[in-house]
């Protein structure tokens, strides 16, 4: 509660209360002196000069509490009666001379029936404000009318003027003070909640808003600006904190709603925050979307469904390519001018959050501090730097490969080269075609880049996924499909969501090593695995449509892949096995530079019939032999490595492939 002048206020609003606890002395006074007269319904709260009761416009803490919580003149007395135990120190004296007991120093629902008026025996049940709300609390006793009554610190703070967080909440509760505005496509959305919101009047009526889509920052920046257009702050819900029991969690619901309306918060719950070790943790979660009648928001990616509220439902795009731009541009400050237009190449490729883009941008001015800044060179951060920021996690399911292959490191047929020089410049120019020349408004479908590379193993198709991801400087992640693939039904489809959605913010390669075991052919329904195999190959097919960044596939099995998806590559690069003059050329590149080697003649080395990957293989190992004797890499190291790569592969090493080299 904030007024325009809180000084004034605290000081007036102190001034009620303690005019209000007289009024409570008095009776407690006029009580001790006639116990036997059952109080005859004086107010002496009507004594209170009516200059303390109408100086300011903003209502005092206490008529506000009995406001919201609706309590009667008996229940708000008997408040003031537990709050004078820690504002008053004549109470004790007063309540034990008002009990006729002097060990009873302190207030019990008895003495609120016979010293106050309009005492109603409601007031004791449970489900009454003073208990429901837990704005006093009960101690232990033989009998209810004689067991202590204490007011919740929380509750007495608020009464004084003081804003307290309740501790009880600390580690559950995280009050987000602070918020960056949102994109004008979001802020339409934060507008439309607060005018639902607006429009109830009572708490029970909430309906519950669930903001679906991927970036939960988006979401609870949506949610914060929901709430503060209507003078509420936004609290966090940290699921992993929440208590188990089920009186716990009846609590903490209790004290959450008390919250809201005492400090004037929303709530926000992330709902994918599951403890999956945890079999209860989805259910207590159910429980508080169903059970806090206060202002909420859910945040999940996909929709759920409740039973006994009203929910109102908000699919949440990303951050168009204009509102990261402009985030881009303002975020960036005096280094704006330097970085140019290459604000756009980054936009088109990184799909970041404005908090993402924010750390690049603090990252970047941090490692130009008190520097001359080169545009190429702060472009070259930027990139590093974005890199970084939407690196996915996808550790559990993929293995993230450092590219190190380039151009001149592959020996394939020429148009083989032309069509990988053509992925690379779709992927450098996808931005200028789907979104300034129109292509995306025609349809989200097929706006994937998805490549097959077919070939038999060791012809070069990894190199390739490598050379790419060099030339593009883009993260290269080999995915782990003993992971991803699931025997349990709709798991797979789950995995591969958490695949194609980690990797989206940062435009991640994706290299799907062998996926004919993935992406095999759709069979007959003959029962309900091959119903839901079928469902795990379309749903591939779809996702693959939708993701705007390169997934690459290989497979030395072709034929095995379905047609359909098929149908949806739009680059398929043959990696022929080598022939004569294509192993001469491997031969020539395979060691490297610093490679000591003498007497090699490629052309014999040409004439063994194996493939690339094959080739590597033997150089690596007649380069060790080489080293252990301390000579250069010769012909003789060479043999010594072919016959032990070809008892490898169960491959005889004939006379005519190997003549001469000794």
């Amino acid at each position: 509660m904030i007024s325009q002048d809180p000084g004034i206020w605290c000081v007036e609003n102190k001034s009620y209360l303690m005019s209000r606890l007289e009024s409570i002395r008095r009776l407690l006074e006029e009580h001790s002196k006639n116990p036997e007269k059952i109080s005859n319904g004086k107010d002496f709260s009507q004594d209170i000069p009516e200059k303390i009761s109408s100086s300011l416009s903003q209502p005092f803490s206490l008529d506000t509490l009995c406001a919201i919580f609706n309590l009667t003149q008996f229940e708000s007395d008997t408040l003031l009666l537990c709050a004078g135990m820690e504002l008053d120190s004549k109470f004790p004296s007063l309540c034990a001379a008002a009990s006729g007991d002097p060990k009873r120093p302190y207030p019990t629902f008895g003495l609120a029936l016979s010293a106050l008026p309009g005492a109603h025996w409601s007031a004791l049940s449970p489900g009454s404000p003073l208990r429901l709300w837990r704005l006093i609390e009960m101690g232990t006793g033989d009998y209810l009318t004689y067991s202590p009554l204490h007011i919740d610190e929380r509750v007495l703070h608020y009464l004084v003027g003081v804003q307290a967080f309740d501790e009880r909440l600390a580690g559950i509760l995280e009050v987000v003070y602070q918020g960056d505005s949102v994109g004008q496509s979001h802020n339409e959305i934060a507008g439309s909640i607060a005018g639902t919101w607006s429009k109830i009047k009572q708490a029970e009526a909430f309906p519950v808003v669930q903001l679906c889509g991927e970036d939960i920052e988006i979401k609870r920046k949506i949610a914060q600006s929901a709430c503060r257009s209507l003078g509420y702050s936004l609290c966090l819900i940290h699921t992993q904190t929440l208590p188990q029991t089920t009186g716990e969690v009846s609590s903490f619901i209790r004290l959450c709603e008390r919250e809201s309306v005492l400090g004037g918060y929303g709530m926000f719950l992330d709902c994918e925050e599951v403890d999956t070790a945890n079999p209860n943790h989805e259910k207590i979660i159910d429980r508080l979307i169903e059970s806090l009648r206060c202002p909420l928001v859910i945040a999940s990616r996909n929709r759920r469904t409740i039973k006994q509220r009203s929910l109102v439902t908000y699919d949440i795009p990303r951050l168009s390519s204009s509102e990261q731009l402009q985030i881009w541009k303002s975020s960036m400050g005096s280094l704006s001018s330097s970085l140019d237009g290459k604000a756009n190449a980054l936009v088109s490729q990184f799909d970041l959050s404005s908090h993402s883009i924010k750390n690049a941008c603090e990252k970047a001015i941090g490692h130009f501090a008190n520097k001359n800044v080169d545009p190429d060179d702060l472009y070259k951060v930027l990139w590093d730097t974005c890199l970084r920021e939407g690196r996915p996690r996808l550790e559990s399911m993929s293995v993230r490969i450092e590219p190190a292959a380039k151009w001149d490191d592959l020996v394939l047929p020429e148009t083989a080269l032309q069509i990988l020089y053509e992925i690379s410049m779709h992927v450098r120019q996808r931005k200028k075609v789907y979104d300034s020349w129109g292509f995306a408004k025609k349809g989200m479908c097929g706006l994937g880049i998805s490549v097959l590379f077919a070939g038999e193993s060791g012809t070069g198709k990894t190199m390739a996924a490598e050379v790419l991801a060099n030339e593009l400087r883009l993260d290269l992640y080999r995915i782990d499909l003993s992971q991803v693939v699931s025997k349990y039904i709709g798991e797979t489809e789950k995995n591969l969501r958490r695949v194609f959605d980690a990797a989206e913010e940062g435009g991640a390669i994706l290299l799907f090593d062998e996926a004919d075991a993935l992406f095999g052919k759709r069979t007959d329904v003959k029962d309900s695995h091959d119903r839901f195999a079928n469902i795990e190959v379309s749903y591939l097919l779809q996702r693959m449509e939708a993701y705007r960044g390169l997934a690459i596939l290989t497979t030395n099995m072709k034929n095995a892949l379905d047609t359909a998806f098929l149908r949806r590559i739009r680059f398929i690069v043959q990696f022929p096995f080598p022939d004569h003059v294509s192993r001469a050329g491997i031969w020539q590149n395979i060691f490297p530079k610093d490679t000591p080697i003498e007497g090699l003649d490629m052309n014999k080395l040409a004439r063994l019939n194996v493939s690339g990957g094959n080739i590597r293989n033997i150089a690596m190992n007649a380069a060790f032999l080489a080293a252990d004797e301390d000579v250069p890499v010769q012909m003789a190291h060479i043999l010594k490595a072919s016959r032990s790569e070809c008892m490898k592969m169960e491959k005889t090493l004939t006379d005519s492939e190997v003549a001469g080299w000794q």
